[in-house]
């Protein structure tokens, strides 16, 4: 162990927002749906789109980690009709589009925990996991010390997300999707 005089403290006050959080009723992404548009921010809404929605991620693992949630509420992939997953899926190849040009991330982990024990913190609402990585980002500090480093604070990230959702326009995206510009 090292010596007073040497430790240095690394403070995550948002872990403690986390870990004391009181658990809200009902479901996360259906909330964010009906909240109104001029709550994007707040509810930290990168994009909506006809028939899903880019959601950050407020305790993330890396910054930009994004969730990618249909309108349905339903619990599977298995559960969405060829349309709602088309929906998903475009905006979760478009998520990688946009991290790629605001963030110049080296990889991507995408991927989608189906049921509690599989690790979904909303398990009645299906959504898939954008995580952008970069060569490093894991280091000691998970391993020695469970604090994991995001090095951007939340509102910077939403800011180039939104940027960059709003400049990147879809070809295949229907016009009566909702958009939040910054």
């Amino acid at each position: 162990m090292l010596a007073s005089a040497q430790m240095r403290n690394l403070y995550a006050p948002w872990r403690m927002e986390y870990i004391g959080r009181p658990e809200e009723p009902g479901c996360l992404f259906c909330r964010v749906w009906e909240a109104p548009v001029e709550d994007d921010r707040r509810n930290l809404v990168a994009h909506r789109a006809g028939d899903a929605l880019v959601l950050m991620n407020k305790f993330p693992y890396n910054n930009g980690h994004l969730m990618v949630a249909p309108r349905a509420h339903l619990g599977s992939l298995t559960d969405l009709d060829d349309d709602q997953t088309a929906a998903v899926m475009r905006l979760v190849r478009r998520s990688l589009g946009v991290l790629d040009g605001v963030m110049h991330p080296e990889g991507f982990n995408v991927g989608v925990n189906l049921g509690r024990v599989a690790g979904a913190g909303f398990p009645d609402h299906v959504h898939v996991h954008v995580v952008p990585r970069w060569n490093g980002d894991t280091n000691f500090m998970p391993v020695l010390a469970e604090v994991k480093v995001v090095n951007e604070h939340l509102d910077r990230t939403w800011e180039k997300l939104a940027r960059g959702f709003a400049s990147s326009r879809s070809d295949d995206e229907p016009a009566s999707g909702r958009s939040q510009s910054p």
